[in-house]
């Protein structure tokens, strides 16, 4: 034992110990680079452990991909339920059918539609609460004038997750109507649907049925789905009125696959909807969604 070594064996001790953990150190990050394939990771201090964990945006861990807001952007849209994929579409004779695209979708349905409103409170509450009750859309095809005195049911059905459909102002014969007319009569509607909802209709039926070659290319470039019905429940006739079983009966005598059914907003076929609706379940038949329906 030399001098130095008897005269500060406690500084010998210190510096022995502090090589060894020195030593082990340097074993330990080169194993665990070794182990992770990464660079060796920024010297630690106390003030480090002491930190809060990172979130994952400013975290070294989380790939570039994944910190890019436009790819997080897409994939909400891609799923958000207001976005509806197009399966259908409206064919010549005014039924629903698959798109040629989508031949996957289901053929066994019926398009549920009601004009002539918004009416009343009590009427438009019980549809409205049957087709939720049967998980089912419709389009609900409307009148200005309506509109003008009912604002607020015309928002109700907006506000129920419904579609609604542009009925001319007046529903006047827009077949008779002089080109300006049939303008107004469409445009108008346009308007004032979209001032109390947001959204303009992108579905129209003319009245009685009766349109022109002039009234469908006007209706095109409104952006809207020109269509009548390929079942007519016949609930307008007074044959009809005070009797919801014969709302029923008319529409299964004519149903088929991709029925377009007309109805209206009238107080026998609010009553006679959840049977009928009931029925046309039991059968398999499904209701379309007029999201899915490509407006072309």
């Amino acid at each position: 034992m030399n001098p130095s070594t008897k005269q500060f064996p406690k500084l010998t001790s210190a510096l022995a110990a502090a090589a060894a953990a020195a030593l082990l150190l340097a074993a330990c990050g080169t194993q665990a680079t070794e182990n992770s394939g990464a660079s060796a990771a920024p010297a630690f201090s106390a003030s480090a452990a002491a930190a809060p964990t990172p979130s994952p945006a400013a975290s070294p861990a989380v790939s570039a991909p994944a910190l890019q807001p436009t790819a997080t952007v897409e994939t909400a849209a891609s799923s958000s339920p207001a976005v509806a994929a197009k399966q259908y579409k409206i064919n010549k004779n005014y039924d629903v059918v698959p798109l040629d695209t989508a031949p996957e979708a289901n053929k066994k349905v019926v398009l549920l539609t009601f004009d002539d409103g918004p009416k009343k409170e009590d009427m438009l509450t019980l549809i409205l609460d049957t087709l939720d009750k049967h998980k089912a859309k419709a389009i609900f095809f409307v009148n200005g004038n309506r509109i003008k005195q009912n604002p607020d049911l015309l928002k109700l059905i907006h506000e129920r997750k419904q579609t609604i459909g542009n009925h001319t102002w007046d529903h006047v014969d827009l077949k008779k109507e002089a080109p300006e007319k049939v303008d107004q009569q469409i445009g108008d509607v346009q308007t004032i649907v979209k001032e109390l909802t947001g959204e303009a209709p992108k579905f129209f039926r003319p009245p009685n049925g009766s349109g022109s070659d002039y009234v469908r290319e006007a209706v095109k470039k409104a952006g809207m789905v020109y269509m009548t019905w390929s079942n007519g429940s016949l609930d307008w006739d007074t044959k009809t009125a005070d009797k919801p079983q014969e709302v029923i009966d008319n529409v299964l005598k004519q149903l088929h696959p991709g029925s377009n059914i007309l109805m209206h907003e009238l107080a026998w076929t609010a009553e006679a909807l959840d049977k009928l609706l009931t029925e046309l379940e039991a059968k398999g038949y499904s209701f379309v969604d007029p999201g899915t329906i490509a407006l072309e």
